[in-house]
């Protein structure tokens, strides 16, 4: 075992006990001051100064955090030979790596939604996951098969809406977290997994604590969880952070499905450049001092290395990406964390931008001595069969062709999204409008031929379509929050105005250029994410007795569009036939979130 010595490795930060560190220099100072009182009153007599206490034994263990996978299992064996040489380094030294991720492991790619999560889970038992938490995305496949909502309402039927991920957590090795998951109106556990997990590593006791995003009854589907109700993060994370330590945890780590924004890494003390507002920055702050030693997040997509409120956090972006680190240095002997180093987000592949939503053509992967990195063969062999399952499925065509590449935007007008509501309205005619939410769209449709796997990567959900009867002035004002700030819709069928009337922004619907009565009833399209609550769409219109909703059967709503695109036949899809710039479907007076002086 390697002794280490007390004072923390470079770009480190000391965590040792400042008041312990003043004093033990207050008391160095007066014995130097006796000292020197001494030789001079009795001149050659020198005592040998005192020997220092020994040095703690110091293990250092490594944190490596993931999230938001959403199914890419390509990325995996590379993952895998980053973690094999983190592992090799640490046990050379007596250390130990500790693995966890913080969600959404599953919804988004063929190879995992066609079997519902049960390759990623494959693939991370390979890996050697010791924990991961329970994100939004883990309930849309709702009940085992392939609807994603029951087809009874909740608690009539005999298929349990939340089935797949039961299945998902009965098939692992390694336990799912989720904390702040609560029976509604109750403090009883939602019967998901676990709240937290104790471990052994490198004789370290380390306790692994889960928790997810508080807008999880918005961001996904609201009928498989209108049981349950989520808990504030900070306080549920003190509460099992402290059950925790009770039972021996020298280190506390959160796996968090809530996270932050920040773009430059370089020191993990400067929050110059993150998002003050975002969810996990508030529950860093929150936590008491010291209860919990490292926060891998999630959620957002984005990126973070950084000591927020003294706490750790680290966030990888998405998609399989990159990793998050944090080295943790205890002594053994008073359980104490002496340090942390956190480490900015590391890239699977060298040269990838700070998108990752955008890879590089080539990976070109190396380890931290720049030396070239193979993708592991054994984890390579693990995905080998749902992607095979999955390649077979992605290349059938669909007919057109893709002249450009149809862009997807999450806050603002894009020709993906008006392209997907003008194929909900050729597949359900007798509509006034169609909706679908920017947050639903997942990737851009590449130029080329069009397959079924562009298709479904672009919209992975099994969404069925939800019919919504309102009034035209109701859909309006929702258009109007949905400019201001709220989750932005793609529109179909009707053209909207937005106006500001001093601080109010105020929209007027048109239809074939005649604008539509506040009064008028409509008959707007939308998935049952959005009918049934999925970004407050409708829910509030909804509780007050404004909207009334038709949820359809089969098929989804995703093969619909695939049946109209190969009724299209072999045409070419152009990105400005669908969303003109200069004659916008949604015009307002700046770009959203729009703001009225």
């Amino acid at each position: 075992m390697t002794t280490r010595p007390l004072r923390p490795p470079t770009g480190a930060r000391d965590v040792r006990d400042p008041e312990t560190s003043a004093s033990s220099g207050r008391a160095r100072a007066h014995f130097r001051a006796t000292l020197g009182i001494l030789l001079g009153l009795v001149g050659a007599c020198r005592p040998q100064p005192e020997e220092p206490p020994p040095a703690g034994e110091h293990v250092t263990l490594t944190i490596i955090g993931t999230s938001d996978l959403h199914g890419h299992l390509r990325a995996l064996p590379l993952l895998a030979t980053h973690l094999a040489a983190l592992r090799r380094e640490r046990a050379a030294e007596g250390g130990g790596v500790v693995l966890v991720d913080a969600g959404d492991m599953f919804q988004g790619t063929l190879e995992s939604n066609l079997v519902e999560g049960a390759s990623v889970v494959d693939a991370y038992a390979a890996l050697g996951y010791d924990a991961v938490a329970v994100g939004n995305h883990e309930f849309d496949f709702g009940p085992v098969g392939p609807r994603a909502t029951a087809a009874t309402p909740f608690g009539e039927g005999e298929a349990d809406p939340r089935g797949a991920l039961q299945a998902r957590i009965r098939q692992a090795p390694y336990p799912f977290l989720a904390a702040n998951l609560r029976r509604k109106g109750s403090d009883e556990p939602a019967g998901i997994g676990v709240p937290s997990t104790l471990i052994e590593r490198a004789g370290v006791k380390v306790g692994i604590v889960g928790v997810t995003t508080e807008g999880t009854p918005h961001t996904t589907i609201a009928g498989n969880i209108t049981d349950l109700e989520v808990a504030p993060l900070a306080d549920t994370i003190a509460a099992e952070a402290a059950s925790l330590r009770a039972r021996g945890a020298a280190v506390v780590v959160v796996a968090a499905h809530a996270g932050g924004r920040c773009t430059a890494f370089a020191d993990p003390d400067d929050l110059a450049s993150c998002e003050p507002d975002h969810e996990i920055m508030a529950v860093a702050r929150a936590l008491p001092p010291g209860a919990v030693d490292v926060i891998v997040a999630g959620h957002t997509h984005q990126a973070m290395a950084h000591r927020v409120g003294g706490v750790a956090i680290v966030q990888s972006y998405a998609l399989g990406a990159a990793f998050g680190r944090v080295d943790l240095v205890i002594d053994k002997t008073s359980g104490h964390v002496v340090s942390n180093m956190v480490h900015a987000p590391r890239k699977l592949c060298a040269g990838a931008g700070a998108d990752p939503d955008d890879p590089p053509a080539v990976c070109d992967a190396r380890d931290d001595a720049g030396a070239p990195l193979v993708a592991d063969a054994t984890l390579a062999a693990v995905v080998a069969p749902a992607l095979a399952a999955a390649d077979a499925v992605r290349e059938r065509p669909l007919g057109p062709t893709v002249a450009a590449a149809f862009v997807a935007r999450h806050r603002a007008e894009n020709p993906l999204g008006n392209l997907f509501v003008d194929l909900m309205l050729r597949a359900r005619p007798d509509v006034d409008a169609a909706i679908i939410n920017g947050g639903g769209l997942r990737a851009d449709l590449p130029a080329g031929p069009l397959r079924y796997g562009a298709l479904y990567e672009s919209f992975p959900f099994d969404n069925r379509f939800a019919r919504v009867r309102l009034k035209a002035g109701d859909f309006a004002a929702m258009i109007a929050g949905s400019l201001g700030g709220g989750a932005f819709f793609s529109l179909g069928g009707l053209e909207a105005v937005a106006a500001c009337d001093g601080a109010d922004l105020g929209v007027t619907l048109f239809k074939a250029g005649v604008p539509l009565a506040a009064d008028r009833e409509i008959v707007v399209l939308a998935s049952d994410f959005l009918a049934t609550g999925g970004d407050r769409a409708f829910a509030g219109l909804q509780e007050r007795g404004l909207a009334t909703v038709t949820l359809e059967e089969d098929p989804p709503l995703r093969e619909a569009l695939a049946a109209e695109l190969e009724e299209m036949g072999p045409v070419a899809l152009a990105p400005i036939e669908f969303h003109d710039p200069s004659r916008p479907r949604l015009r307002a007076p700046g770009d959203p979130p729009v703001r009225c002086p």
